[in-house]
Parts: structure tokens; sequence; C-alpha cells
């Protein structure tokens, strides 16, 4: 089985549960895939630079110097910290992005209903098997969310996203998670133990519809149905310090 695992920024970007986080990955058996977000850190980067961050509905709408310093950030400093980190834990890892072996090719997401994201992708193209010839060789990859068009132009991917559409390029023999700061999915956002301890189509209908879910949570989750409906065995969501806990996404 491989274990496919998403870590979002606000946990890499504290030392500390950065460092828990990554001993619980590095004890994992088997093989697996760590896949990182990192916006805080491209947001706080960014800041510094005096460029303005801008959200639509949980995603960043990227810019020339946005894609700059988000390819700067996840590509680089993010994705070398978490490699040179695990290389210490005894975890062969390599540093990837969707660029690199041309694994996940994107198109340019178009303007729609008045909204430009910019130089933001959806991935229309994955290589799985690129990814196997690694695992295979003993490997875990360790992949920032920076994809490519036809064009070769770069594109600021969403981090779940990439997650997702890793996990279904190495269906069905594959588990999927979703870990950051939250115990799983909330009724309660205030409430850390008001985890919903299972979501399906019909009842997530109902939690967008009474702004239970809402923000970047829907993304997550939308990618996590994703990943259930192209064959991955399981996807959960869940606190970067309980990897068998918080939310199971089911169909």
């Amino acid at each position: 089985m491989i274990q496919v695992i998403k870590i979002g920024g606000g946990i890499l970007e504290n030392e500390a549960q950065r460092n828990a986080f990554l001993r619980q990955f590095a004890a994992v058996a088997g093989p697996k895939v760590l896949v990182h977000g990192g916006g805080r850190l491209a947001t706080t980067m960014a800041e510094r630079l005096g460029v303005e961050t801008q959200m639509i509905d949980g995603r960043r709408v990227t810019d020339k110097e946005t894609l700059n310093i988000v390819t700067m950030v996840y590509g680089g400093l993010v994705n070398k910290q978490v490699v040179a980190q695990l290389q210490t834990m005894g975890v062969n890892a390599i540093g990837l992005t969707g660029v690199d072996g041309g694994w996940m090719k994107s198109v340019k997401r178009p303007i729609k209903n008045g909204i430009d994201y910019g130089y933001v992708g959806d991935v229309i193209e994955v290589n799985g098997a690129h990814l196997r010839i690694l695992l295979d060789k003993g490997l875990t990859p360790v992949i920032a969310p920076i994809t490519y068009s036809a064009e070769g132009l770069l594109l600021n991917t969403n981090a779940d996203t990439v997650a997702s559409q890793t996990a279904i390029s190495l269906a069905p023999d594959v588990q999927l998670t979703f870990c950051f700061e939250k115990e799983g999915v909330l009724s309660n956002p205030d409430e850390e133990s008001s985890v919903i301890a299972k979501i399906t189509p019909k009842s997530y209908t109902q939690l967008k519809a009474d702004g239970i879910v809402s923000g970047g949570m829907i993304p997550k989750i939308d990618n996590a149905f994703a990943a259930i409906e192209h064959g991955v065995q399981s996807v959960r969501i869940t606190h970067a310090s309980n990897l068998q806990g918080g939310t199971i996404i089911v169909e």
C-alpha cells in the first residue's frame, strides 16, 4: 500500500510541529509520498517584498510577482528544508515539483465569471509511472505544488489538488491523508472535539449549505471526493499529529 500524505503550510512554518510531523511521517512503513503546501510562508514572504496577497474561495490569485514568490518558497526553501530533515531521519527523500520529470502537466485556469486567478494550474495529466520508478528505487518523493503547461509556463497549483492527483495516478493501491492544524473537519471551528467522523456527498452538500464547510476546506474536500471517485482506497482529513484520526471521506 502506497501512502500519499499532504501536509499544510501552517504546520511547516512551526518548527516544533514540523519536526514532530516529519518524525511521524518517517515512521510510516512502506512506500510513501509527501506533498506539501507553504501558503502561509509564501504570504509572509510576499508581505516582506511588498506584494499583495489575494485569495478567492481559499485559492491564491497568482500574478507574475506572486508566481515568482511561490516558486521560490514552495519549490525551494520549504521543499529543501523538508528533504534535509527527512534525510537526517533515515528517509531517502527526493524533492520534486510537478515540472521535474514532466510528471504533472496543467493548463492555465481560464477566466470564469469574471475571476482571473492568474498563473494557476488545473491539472490535466499525471504520469504516475515516473513516481513508481522512484518508489521502486526506495526513494520518497517530496512534492511542491508547482506544475507546468504545454507552453512551458510555471503554474501555481493547489497543494490539495496535487496530492489528490498524485494519489489517483498511483491508484488503486494507495491511501490519501490530508494533514493540517485541526483535528479533522469540524462542525464548530472553535471546538476541536467537534470532529465530523464521516462525510458523504449528501452530507457535504448540506454542510456547505449550512456554512459549516467553507473557504479553504471546500477545495480540500472536493479533492478528497475526486480521489475516491477515481479509485483511491481511502481518504482521511486529520491533524498532523494523528494520521489515524480525523474525518473519513466516503462515497
